[in-house]
């Protein structure tokens, strides 16, 4: 029978069942990757706040007439 694993969740690697990662390396993989992750998150909410407000903007301006 097969011995309890998991497996490295950047490369799929068997590990052991309290481990998350095979190496510090894929460990460093995977945070690299959840700052990219945390950063473009971020850049998004900026970006959808900015449509809003310039929607909210020019919906409030009246027409000169």
């Amino acid at each position: 029978m097969v011995e309890d694993h998991k497996h490295c969740v950047v490369c799929g690697r068997a590990v052991a069942p309290d481990k998350y990662f095979c190496s510090t390396e894929c460990e460093n993989t995977f945070k690299q990757r959840q700052k990219q992750i945390s950063r473009s998150r971020i850049f998004m909410l900026i970006f959808f706040i900015a449509i809003f407000v310039l929607f909210l903007l020019l919906s409030v301006r009246t027409p000169s007439g």
